[in-house]
């Protein structure tokens, strides 16, 4: 028996055959990934657009130095003018809530007043560390200016601005005399209930 073999030259063109696809398959899937890189992997993630933006707003103000004057003056087009703005100075505003309410009985009167209280300041945070610090005192305070008060006293919102006023005083002063200042700059009901 004679066995039959394939001649050489179709065994070395069907394993070229194969190379080529599978380089073909290879350079098509490289040249895929490189394309979808330049598109997409050069995009600023959200957190760097950010930054450029600010980055940006602050050299239009003048607060940064320009990267190249010329180069960006060119690509910019015209600019702006800015003109200087005297802006109020801002403060942020502290809060404080006593713990609790305060009920007590109104003077000349049978019924009683319950109040949610808090405080509020633009000083430093001392104050209001003062103001928890020494709230058994306070609340005395307190509760002896709501005992003043009438009814006719606290009706509408003048009345209760008033009381507001009053306890702001005593506060403050008791303040004064356990820290040397008081600060604090207004006080606000949190609940308002006469009974």
């Amino acid at each position: 028996m004679a066995e039959q073999t394939a001649p050489e030259g179709k065994k070395k063109g069907g394993i070229i055959k194969i190379l080529i696809f599978v380089l073909g398959g290879l350079l098509l899937v490289g040249i895929g990934l490189g394309a979808g890189f330049f598109l997409f992997g050069m995009a600023p993630t959200p957190s760097e657009e950010i930054d450029m933006i600010i980055e940006r707003k602050l050299q239009e103000s003048g607060q940064l130095p320009a990267p190249d004057a010329a180069a960006t003056e060119e690509e910019a087009g015209p600019t702006k003018k800015t003109k200087p703005v005297d802006a109020p100075e801002s403060f942020v505003t502290s809060y404080y809530e006593f713990p609790g309410n305060f009920t007590t009985n109104l003077r000349g009167s049978r019924k009683f007043l319950q109040l949610g209280v808090g405080v509020s300041t633009q000083y430093d945070e001392s104050v209001v560390q003062n103001v928890e610090m020494h709230q058994l005192a306070l609340r005395s305070e307190i509760l002896g200016v709501i005992s003043g008060f009438t009814e006719e006293d606290i009706e509408g919102k003048q009345g209760r601005d008033a009381m507001a006023l009053a306890m702001r005083d005593a506060i403050n002063a008791k303040l004064t005399e356990l820290e040397g200042f008081g600060g604090v700059e207004g006080v606000h009901f949190t609940t308002f209930i006469l009974q």
